[in-house]
């Protein structure tokens, strides 16, 4: 199995690197953060410009065709540039439209730049199980053809930036049954939608987001009515190599600025990178990090290769296990840093601290170590390989 870039995806990444450097350093960063938007209009576009909103869409929608691998390049800068703009949740957005095959012109928008999406998924119980909803879905009649929705969807990832909300709702079945979900795209702005803007541990945007009977279309609908639970999987998936990728590039980030504070930060009258102790602990994060990066890899290749069947068992299990293994990589890597930094570690000055936090977020998005390990547990065969080893 080839793990080599391509030449166009390393140009890419060189790129987005450049502009980073460029226009969207670390101080810039942080006015973006602590403005009232929390994003900055200037830098989407340039995302558009660059054909990252483009990148894995449909090529007949103005898409370039992109698959996990070649956002796993972009996701990887993005993280190194702590980037806060909502491009992670259009793209994870996108996954549910281009699945659901059903709403081209929204995805038409995405690609150049003109909307941007949030999955509205999470609720107050659920915690990582996305089959626990509790937000109902029930037929518009004798109004009309289309659905109502009443429901609360809880830290929805730029939720007041969006344009459309994708929405998990349940049109039958019990509260944490696969069967009954029902997937919709739910316009932002319709009325009794009712969203919360804050600003997160790690700078980024978040929403709380109330469904006070929402009024949608039938043609809101995204896939099949009672079926959403197969492409909401699927999606969670695509979403979860994402922030493994994005998590990779904070890592190596902060790995970098731990190295340089070493061989700089003078104690005895030498670099304390001198010490062999201090030499030891960097050579474990780099362990770590060598190993998120292997299993975040193959979770892309896996992702790339989906189109079903036996491809979606595999990818089910190289996501799961590359999500705990990145969750504790980045862990690891976050808390070394911030001791060999010492008290200059924790100060929002510092970048450090900034990529210690999200990393700490990005674990716990879209499921935990604790839930992935389960989740790869509970996989089949997994039992049926441990016997035989």
């Amino acid at each position: 199995m080839d793990f080599n870039f391509k030449e166009e995806q390393l140009q890419l990444a060189d790129a987005l690197k450049r502009w980073i450097a460029r226009d969207y350093t670390f101080e810039a960063r942080r006015a973006i953060v602590g403005a009232p938007a929390g994003v900055s209009g200037t830098a989407w576009a340039t995302l558009a410009e660059l054909g990252l909103t483009a990148l894995p869409l449909p090529e007949a929608l103005g898409g370039f065709d992109g698959d996990a691998v070649d956002m796993f390049v972009v996701m990887q800068e993005l993280g190194r540039g702590l980037v806060v703009e909502p491009y992670f949740a259009t793209m994870f957005g996108a996954e549910f439209l281009r699945r659901g095959r059903a709403h081209d012109a929204l995805l038409e928008r995405v690609a150049v730049g003109e909307l941007k999406l949030a999955c509205a998924l999470g609720e107050r119980q659920s915690r990582h199980d996305l089959r626990d909803v509790a937000t109902r879905a029930t037929p518009a009649a004798p109004d009309g053809d289309g659905w109502r929705l009443n429901g609360e969807k809880k830290v929805v990832l730029h939720g007041a930036q969006a344009g459309v909300l994708i929405v998990s709702a349940r049109t039958a079945g019990a509260q944490r049954d696969e069967d009954g979900i029902t997937l919709f795209a739910v316009p932002a702005d319709a009325a009794g939608v009712v969203t919360r803007d804050v600003r997160m541990l790690d700078g980024q945007r978040a929403a709380d987001v109330l469904l006070r009977d929402v009024k949608v279309g039938a043609d809101a609908v995204i896939g099949v009515v009672g079926a959403g639970w197969t492409i909401l999987e699927a999606a969670a998936d695509y979403g979860a190599g994402l922030l493994c990728a994005e998590a990779l590039g904070a890592m190596d980030a902060l790995f970098a600025a731990t190295l340089d504070y070493l061989k700089t930060r003078q104690q005895f009258g030498v670099p304390i990178g001198k010490f062999q102790a201090l030499q030891h602990r960097m050579a474990d994060m780099y362990v770590h990090l060598e190993q998120a990066r292997s299993m975040a890899l193959l979770a892309a290749v896996r992702l790339a290769g989906d189109v079903g069947g036996d491809q979606a068992a595999e990818r089910r299990r190289a996501v799961a296990a590359a999500k705990y293994r990145v969750g504790q990589a980045a862990r690891f890597v976050g808390q070394q840093a911030i001791q060999l930094h010492g008290g200059m570690g924790v100060t929002d000055e510092l970048p450090a601290s900034h990529y210690f936090k999200r990393l700490s977020t990005i674990e716990l998005t879209l499921g935990d170590c604790d839930h992935h390990l389960a989740r790869f547990i509970a996989q089949p065969g997994f039992y049926d390989d441990e016997e035989a080893a």
